[in-house]
């Protein structure tokens, strides 16, 4: 009976993990049963492709490797998206405000390699899906980007959303370090994060040029 718990528990980080706000899927289960909203293309050449229904959900994920080979995500701007003018500086936010915006993010451990000019080991990956349309989500999402923007005075910016504490507060709920037998100790998260890019037309845009127009703000889930 305590084998058989044991199991049980050991598989909790490998399933979808379901809130209110955030769901989170491994990466490879991910490619073998994408959500809906969601296909998969084996490539020939080995790897996917992933496509997304772009009405309800804001895809931000770079290319990136699995141990099936490259996953490529269609049409998905990556983890930094640029935004040139109002006309895209408004879609982007509508997008922000209103569909499940997914992120992939990394559980790593510090890495012991002396060898290896990497800090950190990457033990798994994440499909990371937070809801942008819930009430909490939402609010924090405005007011972060109504701060950025009048703290800017105009200018270009770049502003970076922080995922970190969301992740974080899922992982304390989801994953046993006692029975995982990769996470034998607490995961650092990395890459829990997206960036808005935004480049104004300004001739001589001297805060964002010497790096005075960064900002951050984190969304949490409670």
């Amino acid at each position: 009976m305590k084998q058989q718990q044991q199991q049980q528990n050991k598989m909790t980080s490998h399933k979808v993990s379901h809130s209110r706000r955030v769901e989170v899927t491994e990466l490879e289960q991910f490619l073998t049963e994408p959500p809906a909203g969601f296909s998969v293309e084996p490539l020939s050449g080995g790897g996917y492709r992933v496509h997304s229904d772009p009405e309800r959900n804001l895809v931000l994920i770079d290319d990136c490797q699995s141990c099936r080979g490259t996953v490529v995500f269609h049409k998905s701007p990556g983890r930094s998206v640029k935004m040139q003018n109002l006309w895209e500086y408004t879609s982007t936010r509508k997008s922000l405000l209103s569909k499940w915006i997914y992120v992939l993010t990394s559980a790593c451990r510090e890495n012991c390699d002396k060898k290896s000019t990497d800090e950190f080991a990457v033990l798994k990956q994440y499909v990371v899906a937070i809801d942008g349309s819930d009430p909490l989500i939402k609010w924090q999402m405005e007011r972060g980007l109504d701060w950025t923007i009048s703290s800017v005075a105009g200018e270009s910016y770049r502003v970076d959303i922080d995922l970190t504490e969301a992740v974080e507060s899922w992982a304390a709920k989801n994953i046993n370090v006692n029975t995982d037998d990769l996470m034998q100790d607490e995961p650092v998260w990395r890459d829990a994060s997206f960036t808005l890019k935004y480049y104004s037309d300004a001739l001589f845009d001297f805060p964002h040029w010497f790096g005075f127009s960064k900002r951050t703000f984190k969304l949490r889930l409670t």
